[in-house]
């Protein structure tokens, strides 16, 4: 594993089911998992009337009306909530909603440590990238959610410093922790950084397992700000053993949530399968919705269109646009023929339909979205998250020949 700025200790123990099923969302019943309820669920949390009902919601860099199963109804129950609050930089489909839209700064005027990337790489490395410009006395990405956090949490003050405080406690108070019985305010006073936010880093790189403070060595956030390039940590070292959070210790490839849904499953193999299923796709230029507004990666081969093989083209007499249709909706989109995909199956982008978008690039690209065609009624059983593979479709031809 590469380096973590905090050890995450084992916590094994319990019924096995510690990280699923804790609760249910109140309408229909899904499981909740790692702490999340699938948003299969979400219109019937805010259209549902009673105790717990959604009347506020928070959004972070997303825009679930284009990604979300059956946006079109997403959209409905946004426009009915009591407040929305975004923090987006955009005015898109779902944030048009939002009674406040709080932009973040641009990427360069925030730093960046690699903490999601770390756990996909396959070097040991850590390197911190500094903002390269200055906020102008804006509040940075990460004060606007900690102000938010605040505020959820009916706390007052600075969520860094009350953070940094209580870790630093916590550690002053573990035995062998490399600060054992040290002075909290001491000990914060050490702390580099320009932001809370720098000072929450450098306190984790010092007590991670490579830190000047608990580990083995002596990073720091000074050292990788003297180091601009990073620091190559060596060859990835095992940690299995460390982090596996099973009951038994083990790791369960059949885990019980999985194996009760097997003769369901069984079930579904016998079925006669549909004539032609639906898959989603995205392009390397076009992974979301937001890259539809950047101008150089929208054009050449990133487009919106259906693709289809040769053979079942031909078959339903397509030659230019086609109507897809499913249990939910329909579109009409341009037919892409293709040999890379297998008879009785068609594909559509992820992140299209932008028809009438306050972004103007976007609204010059519009495409379809294919959560036209999703349905949030039809989910996979065991996570309760709505299925956008395999959905079951019929295709016609518009009488519309697109010449190429």
């Amino acid at each position: 594993m590469p380096c973590s700025p905090s050890p995450r200790p084992s916590s094994r123990g319990g019924a096995g089911r510690t990280w699923w099923g804790r609760w249910k969302s109140r309408v229909r019943g899904l499981p909740e998992a790692n702490g999340e309820l699938p948003v299969a669920t979400l219109a019937d949390e805010i259209e549902t009337p009673g105790e717990g009902q959604v009347r506020f919601l928070l959004t972070i860099a997303g825009n679930p009306v284009l990604s979300a199963p059956h946006g079109a109804r997403l959209d409905t129950a946004f426009a009915g909530l009591d407040f929305m609050v975004s923090v987006d930089p955009y005015l898109n489909e779902t944030t048009r909603h939002a009674n406040v839209i709080l932009p973040p700064p641009r990427v360069l005027q925030s730093g960046h440590y690699d903490f999601a990337l770390l756990g996909f790489a396959v070097r040991n490395y850590a390197r911190y990238s500094p903002p390269l410009l200055p906020l102008d006395e804006r509040p940075s990405e990460a004060q606007i959610l900690a102000r938010l956090a605040m505020i959820a949490s009916g706390l007052e003050g600075d969520l860094d410093a009350f953070v940094i405080d209580d870790m630093l406690g916590k550690a002053t108070q573990t035995p062998g922790s490399g600060i054992e019985g040290r002075d909290v305010a001491e000990l914060r006073d050490l702390l580099d950084g320009e932001t809370g936010s720098e000072r929450r880093l450098d306190l984790m790189l010092r007590l991670g397992p490579y830190g000047e403070w608990a580990g083995k060595g002596d990073l720091s956030l000074r050292k990788l700000l003297d180091n601009p390039h990073g620091l190559d940590l060596g060859a990835l070292e095992p940690r299995l053993d460390e982090v596996l959070k099973t009951a038994s210790g083990l790791v369960e490839l059949a885990p019980p949530q999985l194996m009760e849904d097997v003769e369901r499953l069984r079930g579904k193999l016998e079925e006669e399968p549909p004539e032609i299923v639906l898959i989603g796709r995205r392009h390397l230029r076009s992974n979301n919705s937001w890259m539809h507004n950047v101008g150089p990666l929208v054009g050449g081969s990133n487009t919106c269109t259906l693709q289809i093989h040769p053979s079942d083209a031909d078959r339903l007499g397509l030659a230019g646009e086609a109507v897809v249709r499913s249990a939910k909706g329909q579109v009409t989109v341009p037919v892409e023929q293709t040999d890379t995909i297998m008879p009785g199956v068609v594909s559509l982008p992820h992140g299209w339909g932008h028809a009438g978008s306050a972004q103007n690039v976007a609204a010059e690209h519009p495409g379809v979205n294919v959560n036209t065609l999703t349905d949030e009624t039809t989910i996979d059983v065991p996570s309760g998250n709505a299925v956008f593979n395999g959905v079951p479709v019929t295709i016609s031809p518009t009488g519309v020949i697109i010449a190429h």
